[in-house]
């Protein structure tokens, strides 16, 4: 059998642990905080040993040798050997809370006797730099918002699909908790007929029967969703002749309750013959 890895990057305080627990969980062989230099004899000291998965968790603190990451990525996937990268990010406010939260020490921050909330934001950002490259080169999930229970989801989700394909993540979400950070593509339809504000609907979803009726019969939605579809037509097929392996389009409304998941809903129903699709309900999974 051939040999997958997951390699989980992302910024510290994003949740890498949570990951690695949700992957080991799914059966794979996990381990922490490998240096970059090490994972061609790691990969094939544990394939011979524990098997064909294996996750890794890599972070800043590898320094400069992050650089390698990259080009060492595309020489596995050249070998045949099945690589999931995954880059979990989050806005900076996030991750100064639960620093602050949990008072752990950033591990680029060297002195925050001064002013504690500058010197994190000063590493954190940083971190950003260093770890841009692969970025890049990763499937990203923006963790912000999310539990672990929604983020562990997430992951085993990813890992049901081949990486080598393009894959579309279609996600709602409520333009009042933020937009997400891993979007490629953004859709606004806060202007499309609100069920919020009809009788008897308020407190259902997109993914009721009374919801989907009452927005399939509303023209303004259906036009949404042409141009939505014609738009991500006409692109995808550069996007997947360019080596792209995942596409995160977010649909957006006010709650993220209702329009945006029906919208969700009907472009994986769409797109899901000729791409890989998976959904995501942000604010709906959070429940």
């Amino acid at each position: 059998m051939s040999l997958e890895i997951a390699l989980i990057t992302g910024l510290s305080g994003s949740g890498k642990s949570v990951a690695l627990r949700a992957l080991e969980d799914a059966g794979y062989y996990c381990v922490d905080n490998l240096p970059p230099e090490l994972l061609s004899a790691f990969l094939a000291l544990e394939h011979h040993h524990h098997g064909n998965r294996v996750a890794i968790a890599m972070d800043a603190r590898s320094g400069t040798s992050l650089a390698q990451v990259p080009q060492e990525l595309l020489r596995l996937r050249n070998q045949g050997v099945v690589v999931h990268a995954i880059f979990l990010d989050a806005t900076t406010d996030t991750l100064v809370r639960r620093f602050s939260e949990t008072r752990r020490r950033h591990p680029l921050s060297h002195d925050d006797s001064l002013d504690g909330r500058r010197v994190l934001v000063q590493a954190i950002e940083l971190e950003r730099e260093l770890l841009a490259d692969l970025r890049e080169h990763s499937h990203v999930i923006d963790t912000s918002t999310i539990r672990a229970a929604q983020l562990q989801g997430y992951i085993k989700g990813l890992m049901s699909v081949v990486p080598q394909q393009l894959t579309l993540v279609f996600q709602s979400f409520a333009f009042k908790r933020g937009i997400p950070v891993d979007a490629d593509y953004v859709f606004d339809v806060r202007m499309l007929p609100n069920p919020h504000y009809e009788p008897g609907l308020k407190d259902l979803t997109g993914l009721d029967a009374p919801v989907v009726d009452y927005l399939y019969q509303q023209p303004e939605v259906s036009r949404m969703q042409s141009h939505i579809e014609q738009f991500l037509e006409h692109w995808l097929g550069l996007l997947a002749s360019n080596h792209r392996s995942y596409v995160t389009v977010a649909i957006g409304c006010t709650g993220g309750q209702h329009r945006s998941v029906y919208l969700v809903e009907r472009l994986a129903e769409h797109f899901q013959s000729r791409w890989v699709a998976l959904r995501r309900h942000r604010e709906m999974d959070a429940r």
